[in-house]
């Protein structure tokens, strides 16, 4: 069993709804592979978060997307099963959870799905990418 110790200082008492970036990128329900391999050209996104109406309805990832053709929906590609976290859950849960499943984004979604942020687990793997940080790499 972990001991309290084991925990990154910055996470103890914190929860998923504590640490997750507030406004993740997004594309609509109706965007393409092109469009979704476009968003991932970038290598800080891990994951892309197709909504509709505010609901989180389909995550694509790289591999989802391999030998689909460009002109398919993104959607028809997608999955959400073991990609979200409700932000009730405690941070280090969360990270544990991630770090189990060789995985570095969640979407965090409420109890009806609507899309509340993403869950984004650093490289050094310890602590979790903020809305600054997100904004500071945009800007260089």
């Amino acid at each position: 069993m972990r001991s309290l110790m084991d925990m990154p200082l910055e996470l103890r008492g914190r929860t998923v709804a504590d640490v997750m970036v507030r406004g993740p990128k997004t594309v609509p329900a109706s965007a393409s592979v092109t469009e979704a391999r476009s968003e991932l050209l970038d290598d800080h996104v891990h994951v892309v978060l197709i909504v509709e109406g505010g609901a989180l309805v389909g995550t694509v990832e790289r591999r989802d997307l391999v030998g689909a053709p460009a002109s398919d929906p993104a959607l028809q590609h997608a999955v959400l099963d073991g990609r979200t976290v409700p932000p009730t859950v405690a941070a280090e849960d969360a990270r544990l959870l991630l770090l189990a499943r060789g995985r570095r984004r969640l979407a965090v979604v409420d109890e009806h799905g609507a899309l509340l942020g993403l869950l984004c687990l650093k490289r050094r793997l310890t602590g979790f990418c903020s809305d600054a940080d997100v904004a500071a790499r945009a800007g260089s």
